[in-house]
């Protein structure tokens, strides 16, 4: 069996840190290294038990989730953050996402949900709860980039019309239809919207793609 992936447990609730971590430790491929109820105890833990993934409450006495996510990644960016929040459609998880948080999962999300999210954290990839993967998706969706907007990361104005067209839920196929090209075409595409963007999966191009403002025309 691999090593099993280092977690810490932060929530300033104590039945809900405490649940967690026995949920948690129920699995054989997570073993949950520490709890903490707030930010700076979490910080704290961090630096001392090196975690692989910091599942991180949101709303926290002394310091809340989006700038303990900025700490804990500018401090130890090999440790990866997962937010967990009351509600999938909090403003705040948001700006955890553009502290670089890697996810964002409701309290009502069971164990193997928490776990897969915990394990994709952890390969750098992104898990978004539905509410607000929809909300991402609806800002995604409602109209064109002005031509004068400076693209980020070096995407050309093609590739950022397939990175807008990823966003608004087109699957390959539709794209290629959409843009009179091959679907081979569309995936080499693809693949240079990810490498430039540093995204995994399609999850967090359109968590990229919200952020940045960029719609398909």
């Amino acid at each position: 069996m691999s090593t099993p992936l280092r977690v810490l447990v932060v929530d300033d609730q104590q039945i809900v840190r405490e649940g967690l971590a026995t949920i948690l430790d129920l699995l054989a491929d997570v073993n949950v290294v520490g709890t903490a109820s707030d930010g700076a105890q979490a910080l704290e833990l961090v630096a001392l038990r090196r975690p692989d993934v910091v599942l991180l409450d949101l709303h926290m006495p002394v310091l809340d989730g989006v700038a303990t996510t900025r700490r804990i990644l500018a401090e130890h960016p090999a440790t990866a953050v997962l937010i967990l929040t009351t509600f999938g459609e909090d403003d705040d998880a948001l700006e955890a996402l553009r502290a670089g948080a890697r996810g964002v999962l409701t309290k009502d999300a069971g164990r193997e949900e928490i776990s897969r999210a915990l394990h994709q954290a952890a390969a750098g990839n992104m898990t978004l709860a539905a509410p607000l993967q929809a909300r991402l998706l609806a800002a995604a969706t409602p109209a064109d980039v002005p031509a004068h907007v400076e693209l980020p990361d070096g995407l050309t104005a093609r590739e950022a019309e397939v990175l807008g067209l990823i966003a608004a839920g087109f699957t390959n196929r539709e794209i290629a239809e959409r843009l009179v090209v091959t679907q081979a075409t569309v995936k080499t595409h693809i693949n240079h919207v990810f490498a430039k963007i540093g995204a995994r999966d399609r999850a967090a191009a359109i968590n990229y793609a919200a952020l940045h403002g960029l719609r398909p025309s």
